[in-house]
Formats: C-alpha cells, structure tokens, sequence
C-alpha cells in the first residue's frame, strides 16, 4: 500500500500522522511500500490556504499526482490510502490516475469497527 497526503507547510507533526495511518494499515494485513507527502505553503494566497487543496478533483498538484501514480504503477501497489478525507468523485479519479483502489483514513477507521 501507498500512503498519502496533504499537509500544511507549518505542520511539524507529518511523520507521526503517517506512522498511525502506517500502524493503522498494518494492524489490517497490509504492507506499506511508499509514503508520499504533498505539503501547502504559504506562497501562492497566503495562509487561508493552507489547508486547502491543490485540486479538488485530486487533492494533490498535478505534479504530486503524477508522482504517485508512476510510484504505484510501478511497485504494483493494490490500494492507496490518503490520510486526508476525499469525496467518492475524488476516490474514482484517483482509482483511474493510480490503477488501483484509492481510500481515506476514514474509511480505514470504518472498516476497522
């Protein structure tokens, strides 16, 4: 599995949320094969922003996007999980980008219960 997601620039804990969504993923079976952060900085509109995505389609920039989608592609990864939230539209574009399963943290926590 490939994790991802979107922090704010300022956000000094990404590690530690990757390492429960990592714990969280493993308590399930699944092995982690790539992390893949995409950080919002200041530039660009200031600080509103920060936490607001690049696409709402993908979440990500265009680039970022790219990146995981070649990442996955390659290692053959099944399932990719955002640590973010993300709409059904925002899970089926990402499914087609990625070609494979994408899903958020919640629906981790959803299937865990």
């Amino acid at each position: 599995m490939a994790l991802v997601g979107l922090f704010s620039a300022k956000d000094k804990g990404v590690d530690a949320k990757l390492d429960l969504l990592a714990t969280s993923v493993e308590e399930l079976g699944g092995r982690v094969i790539g992390r893949y952060v995409q950080r919002r900085g200041v530039s660009r509109g200031g600080a509103n922003k920060m936490t607001s995505p690049f696409s709402r389609r993908t979440l990500l920039s265009p680039g970022k996007a790219r990146e995981v989608a070649d990442a996955c592609r390659a290692s053959g990864v099944g399932v990719a999980v955002f640590l973010n939230p993300l709409t059904g539209h925002q899970r089926t574009v990402l499914g087609d980008l990625f070609d494979c399963l994408v899903m958020s943290n919640e629906d981790l926590l959803m299937h865990d219960r």
